[in-house]
């Protein structure tokens, strides 16, 4: 069980250059409502729309971005051309085998940054892919990968809270059935002696955030192994089977929230410093009863400047603004973990009615170790085509976390004013 930053033991130093560096993606499917999304101004004077209002609390570390887009996705076709190369501005091509490229995240994880820690990267999601090939629209299981690790291969997503847990933890076989807090207690009483009065209590809290959600993964492990049992009676896989019946969370909410949570710890003890979460797929059938929606969220979107669908947009938003507020709330050093971290939010599309993806809803959380200005409104739509390609948007990022490449996708040049 790693552990987060603590000042008595100075393993990283002091200064925002010497911890580590943190890139987490958060995907919504289909896009926004284009009526209530934006910002204006920079610092204190920003003013966020209603569907960014959420990262009010936060809005001194985000930056709202307007205007990129990925060129290769246009003209593509929809859904499965334009989710496929989000992340990696390459050509989806048609045929037997689907090629994209590397995404941005991949890249990140398979750089040194990836072997510094236990785990390369994290891919998570809330949503099965789909499965299935259609000759004229690509293929349905492209649509609901954004991370590749190559051209042919996306990374498998991790859509179970608990399997998600145990691998953070390692937890493996019979280690399942004991608390990863009584398999460290004795080790955690001894440095709770030895570190500093601040340092025990950031200890204890740390120790206690992990046992809650522990404690909440234990229920969700129950119903998932309570689905696979009820699935063999009709030789089905669980995974097949709809929602709640497949083990995952029936609410998505708690869904969310707990992947946010697995996220937040990855990060705060350095499991892994490159995280991705697919929150809704682009052909999503997601409900949200507790949105008091009665569309599926892909049929929604056909209707996506309606109150409905904004308040479907400002639930994803919201997901971005726990999980940074969450980091916000870890110090480390004279700063957070957000603030050595870039959380990146965005979306296929921006107007989902019209398949529009001439420019991308994105807002990106945290100051990644001092290198990237926040509070923020940048628009670079009347930059021209050369100026606003995301994938410059990604070549500025990896900059700043020590990956210095000479292309990457379609473009050649870092983000002007990023």
């Amino acid at each position: 069980m790693a552990l987060p930053w603590l000042e008595s033991l100075p393993v990283f130093g002091a200064t925002p250059s010497a911890f580590p560096k943190r890139f987490g993606v958060i995907f919504m499917g289909n896009g926004v409502n284009e009526d209530h999304w934006g910002s204006e101004g920079n610092g204190a004077d920003m003013k966020l729309s209603k569907t960014l209002s959420v990262l009010e609390p936060i809005k001194h570390k985000i930056n709202v971005i307007d205007g990129l887009f990925n060129k290769a996705a246009t003209g593509q076709g929809i859904h499965p051309a334009q989710t496929g190369s989000l992340l990696t501005g390459a050509q989806i091509t048609k045929g037997a085998i689907i090629h994209s490229g590397v995404s941005v995240d991949q890249m990140i994880a398979r750089s040194t940054i990836g072997q510094e820690t236990a785990l390369p990267s994290i891919v998570l999601a809330c949503e099965q892919p789909m499965t299935g090939y259609h000759e004229t629209n690509f293929s349905m299981a492209y649509s609901s990968h954004i991370s590749w690790q190559s051209p042919e291969s996306p990374v498998p997503v991790e859509v179970y809270p608990s399997l998600a847990f145990d691998n953070l933890f390692e937890n493996r076989g019979s280690l399942r059935n004991i608390s990863i807090l009584d398999r460290i207690k004795d080790r955690a009483e001894s440095m709770g002696r030895t570190v500093s009065s601040p340092d025990k209590a950031k200890l204890d809290e740390y120790l206690t955030s992990v046992r809650e959600v522990e404690k909440r993964v234990e229920t969700m492990r129950k119903s998932k192994e309570a689905a696979e049992e009820k699935a063999k009676m009709y030789s089905k896989a669980a995974f097949t089977m709809d929602r709640p019946a497949n083990g995952m969370p029936e609410d998505l909410r708690d869904h969310a929230r707990l992947m946010c949570d697995i996220i937040a710890m990855a990060f705060q003890t350095d499991k892994t410093r490159v995280a991705t979460l697919l929150i809704s797929r682009d052909l999503s059938a997601m409900y949200y009863p507790f949105l008091e929606v009665t569309q599926g969220h892909h049929g929604a979107s056909h209707n996506n400047n309606s109150d409905g669908y904004e308040r479907i947009s400002r639930f994803h938003v919201s997901q971005l603004a726990y999980l940074a507020a969450k980091l916000d709330s870890m110090p480390e050093g004279n700063g957070t973990v957000l603030d050595n971290s870039c959380l990146m939010f965005l979306s296929e599309l921006w107007i989902g009615r019209l398949h529009d993806n001439s420019k991308l809803p994105l807002v990106l959380a945290g100051g990644l170790g001092g290198t990237l200005e926040t509070g923020r409104t940048l628009n670079y739509y009347k930059d021209g085509d050369d100026n606003r390609k995301m994938c410059s948007l990604y070549l500025g990022i990896m900059d700043r976390m020590g990956l210095k490449l000479p292309r990457f996708g379609d473009a050649e040049i870092r983000l002007a004013r990023l």
